[in-house]
């Protein structure tokens, strides 16, 4: 079994996450083989600066 991580943040200029961004993730991986496992909330930490931005953790699995 095989896992991968996604991670999907709010967007720095207060854009916040939608739920057609979500789908089409769930879309895109699920077209390579990845099977959803679950989703979370998280404070993700951003590329710039300290502290973190509001996002989700997803995780897929594939054999």
């Amino acid at each position: 079994m095989e896992y991968k991580v996604v991670e999907l943040r709010e967007g720095l200029i207060g854009d916040k996450l939608s739920g057609k961004k979500i789908e089409q993730t769930l879309n895109d991986h699920a077209r390579q083989g990845w099977t959803y496992k679950s989703m979370t909330t998280a404070n993700i930490k951003g590329r710039i600066g300290p502290g973190g931005t509001d996002g989700l953790i997803i995780v897929f699995e594939r054999p």
